[in-house]
């Protein structure tokens, strides 16, 4: 009798469990994207913790960045609390789409596959993908790139075009690895030849390291970095969008790219 007792208390708390999911899950299908982010007070912001100047980890741990500063005041004029979520960038759709975080923002470039699978804001930021060697090596060109060994960020648009370009089979070998900052490690002990990455990230981790590297001239391609939503979400990328909009507005804008580079590189237009 007792164990018929304890099962049937069993069956009804998950009889209760089930109808409790089955509420939520009404409630979430009627909220749209903004509506859960200010009903629950936290956006959960997924990043690469090592992609300077946009979102890394200072000396004290903390993580920080020019994309960082930016995300600060837009939830702070949503009202909400901004969580800070590491991720895999290689697993980032996977992040997104499995509402583990609620945006990417961390100098993600825009392409054709992520225009497709996400929903993004307005550019904000202009940027071109450039290669670095060592001040000291003889490299001047692309052209001197025939034969060298390459590293490049896995799952980066860097990754992309450098798979997609016509320099490629000219390369002695392309080195993936899961962040940048790897990659200079291996290029300070001329474990590979040049690093292919972001401009603006090569740039000021140059600048900020006293490194005695050198981005090359020629580039293989400009881009734009754009926030990424998940498709649905179209309600929480306009009011960003608005948001961002009003802060080049207002100077806000301005004050946090002049913070990180010196000058407003920003390209959103305050109208």
């Amino acid at each position: 009798m007792k164990k018929k007792i304890i099962l049937a208390m069993i069956i009804i708390v998950l009889i209760i469990i089930g109808v409790l999911f089955a509420v939520s899950l009404r409630t979430n299908k009627n909220e749209n994207s903004l509506e859960r982010i200010l009903n629950k007070g936290t956006f959960i912001l997924g990043l690469d913790d090592s992609f300077p100047p946009m979102g890394f980890r200072n000396e004290d741990n903390e993580i920080v960045g020019f994309d960082i500063d930016v995300a600060k005041e837009v939830c702070n004029r949503l009202g909400v609390e901004l969580v800070l979520q590491p991720i895999s960038w290689t697993a980032k759709e996977q992040e997104l789409n499995s509402y583990n975080i609620d945006c990417i923002w961390n100098g993600m470039s825009i392409d054709d596959d992520r225009k497709e699978k996400m929903s993004l804001s307005m550019p904000y930021l202009e940027n071109k993908m450039s290669f670095v060697v060592k001040e000291d090596n003889t490299i001047n060109s692309l052209s001197g790139l025939k034969g060298k060994k390459v590293g490049v960020q896995s799952g980066s648009t860097a990754e992309k075009i450098l798979q997609e370009s016509e320099i490629l089979n000219e390369l002695g070998e392309v080195v993936s690895y899961s962040e940048n900052i790897t990659a200079f490690m291996d290029l300070e002990i001329n474990q590979i030849d040049s690093v292919f990455l972001d401009d603006v990230v090569a740039n000021y981790y140059i600048s900020t390291n006293d490194k005695l590297y050198r981005v090359l001239e020629e580039a293989l391609q400009e881009e734009q970095y754009a926030i990424g939503f998940r498709k649905q979400d179209t309600e929480l990328r306009d009011r960003v969008n608005e948001i961002l909009t009003e802060m080049k507005k207002d100077g806000t804008l301005a004050e946090i790219s002049t913070k990180w580079f010196g000058k407003d590189i920003t390209i959103i237009e305050g109208n």
